[in-house]
């Protein structure tokens, strides 16, 4: 059974100037485990679909089922990570971690032990008594996973979280972030613009088209190679070809023939 459904989604917009659809009959399901990239224009509702999903906003039509449950609010199956990491200065890593389970109610000796187990685990401990500001921006990005990942969230949403960070950096989070949701087996949606990276980390990328938003594809990736990592990923012979792919998919070839740049040719085998 998926431990997410997408069923039928469809968000309308009231405006001065009439209706705007923004999502038109998103449908879709994830099996446990599965890390799903999604990708599409700047505009076209990315951000929204995540909200739905979380319980954050209603959808005009269809529903989302986590773990047999019909989310009609926020649902403690998820967790979200959006781009900044929204630690607080005042408190420690440790106090960090433990905020969305003082929120939560859920402050127990076991799931306290969940986290310190996290912090061990992803080399934190040694940071537990610090404050973010003592930390790098890589460490801060691990603190604020291990966080959402503090409360034992069925479904894991993240929300374009790496933008914010430098690229060197970025490609270290990632690295970071693969390995611990990978140990971890949490179901996890990631938004972002970045195509290489929706590659790297996905085990399928979701292509939203231009709004009113529909899924053009869902495109399963596949590497050869064993040992996979999103570094390893990037310099697998695969990579290029599932880039020009999504390239053309999103429409980039239109957008830059005026300026005399265009995706290489290579065809998906």
């Amino acid at each position: 059974m998926a431990i997410l459904q997408v069923e039928h989604l469809r968000q309308v917009y009231q405006s001065k100037n009439g209706e705007t659809v923004a999502l038109q009959d998103i449908d879709f399901s994830m099996e446990k485990g599965e890390f799903y990239s999604m990708v599409g224009p700047s505009g076209c509702g990315k951000s929204t679909l995540l909200s739905i999903i979380a319980g954050m906003l209603s959808a005009t039509g269809g529903r989302v089922v986590v773990a047999g449950e019909t989310v009609t609010g926020p649902s403690s199956h998820i967790g979200y990570m959006l781009q900044q990491d929204n630690l607080l200065e005042w408190r420690t890593i440790r106090q960090n971690v433990l905020f969305g389970l003082e929120i939560r109610r859920q402050l127990t000796p076991e799931m306290c032990a969940r986290a310190d187990r996290l912090l061990e685990t992803y080399g934190l401990s040694a940071f537990a008594d610090r404050h973010p500001s003592q930390l790098s921006g890589g460490m801060r990005q691990r603190a604020a996973l291990i966080r959402t990942l503090a409360i034992n969230p069925d479904i894991l949403l993240l929300d374009e979280a790496f933008s914010a960070l430098d690229y060197q950096t970025r490609l270290e989070v990632t690295e970071d972030v693969y390995r611990i949701i990978k140990q971890e087996q949490v179901t996890t949606l990631m938004v972002t613009h970045d195509i290489p990276e929706s590659i790297s980390m996905g085990d399928k990328v979701i292509i939203l088209s231009k709004r009113p938003a529909i899924i053009r594809e869902m495109l399963p990736i596949r590497f050869f190679a064993g040992n996979r990592t999103p570094l390893t990923c990037r310099n697998q012979p695969e990579f290029g070809q599932y880039f020009n792919h999504i390239w053309k998919e999103l429409g980039m070839n239109e957008a830059l023939k005026s300026t005399g740049i265009v995706a290489g040719e290579n065809p998906l085998p």
